[in-house]
């Protein structure tokens, strides 16, 4: 279990601590599916076992927020876990989100709410393939522009001399 714990603080773009107590089991599936399908996970684990896994750990200084009953949210994608997160405790005041860590950096709750804010890496490369195909489809337009221009200006001498 320390083990498995300890992979997913090495492995991990983000890690959020969140207290659950009060959650229903409908409502912590609902937060499950949501985070999965996000790209990310949840862990419920015992504190003493995860703050074990954490020494030596990137983020270790979240051990501090490991205490009472916590569940960790994470995902490879350093804004996946904290955007679902964010997301689910605006809509379940049971879900109140302690912090996190990205890495050696570690986020308080203001932290992860920024992150949240931030594109996704899906939102990203769809921005740059919509940058990069953007000049292409007006190079195609300046190529054929003169081309139209001339096929229209036919069409029109061609419409004068049949109505003369």
């Amino acid at each position: 279990m320390v083990e498995e714990l300890g992979q997913i603080f090495e492995s991990s773009g983000v890690v959020v601590v969140a207290h659950y107590a009060g959650l229903t089991v409908v409502e912590m599936q609902d937060l499950r599916s949501r985070m999965r399908a996000a790209g990310g996970s949840v862990r419920v684990a015992k504190n003493k076992l995860a703050k074990i896994a954490l020494e030596g750990k990137p983020g270790a200084s979240i051990g501090k927020l490991l205490t009472g009953m916590t569940v960790l949210s994470y995902s490879e994608d350093p804004v996946a876990a904290a955007k679902v997160a964010d997301e689910y405790a605006k809509s379940n005041p049971k879900f109140e989100i302690l912090g996190g860590a990205m890495g050696e950096t570690a986020l308080d709750v203001a932290g992860v709410k920024a992150v949240a804010q931030l594109p996704s890496r899906e939102e990203l490369i769809a921005s740059v393939v919509a940058c990069i195909g953007a000049p292409a489809s007006s190079i195609a337009g300046a190529i054929g522009a003169p081309a139209s221009n001339i096929a229209s200006i036919l069409s029109t001498i061609e419409e004068r001399a049949e109505a003369a």
